[in-house]
């Protein structure tokens, strides 16, 4: 380890929300995230213990990335990427062909989003939309 920390991928990512529910719906119904861990209710045994690790929240999973939800932001607070801290949220498809089946997607079930863009400097397109708190996650596909 000469002077450098060897990291590999990322393990996980935790996101502040308003609302756990409709956060949880977003990304297990509109980009397949499996629930790994939910915080029991308030009044359950065991819940005291959860709290410090869960937040109220819960753990989400796909593939190898975890993503927890934390619902400790105030009602009607909105995400601001101009802000310190995150800027967005990019997700690997495989194909070109993805990003317009997600535009398919998007489009029946009401999801507002941008244009797919080419940024042909990187080699990638970028499909940009936002999750319920205005957190801006994109699809990322090769341009071929």
């Amino acid at each position: 380890m000469a002077g450098q920390i060897n990291t590999g991928g990322i393990h996980h990512l935790r996101l502040t929300c308003t609302d756990v529910a409709k956060s949880k719906e977003f990304y297990t119904g509109l980009l397949g995230f499996d629930v790994a861990a939910d915080s029991p209710p308030a009044d359950s045994p065991g819940a005291d213990e959860a709290y410090p690790v869960l937040w109220g929240g819960c753990v989400l999973v796909r593939g190898a990335l975890l993503l927890g939800l934390r619902p400790v932001a105030p009602q009607g607070d909105r995400f601001d990427e101009d802000r310190v801290g995150l800027d967005h949220l990019s997700f690997n498809v495989e194909t070109r062909a993805e990003l317009d089946d997600a535009v398919a997607l998007f489009e029946a079930r009401g999801v507002p989003h941008g244009e797919i863009k080419t940024l042909a400097g990187f080699g990638i397109c970028v499909l940009p939309f936002r999750d319920p708190d205005n957190i801006q996650v994109e699809l990322t596909s090769p341009m071929a």
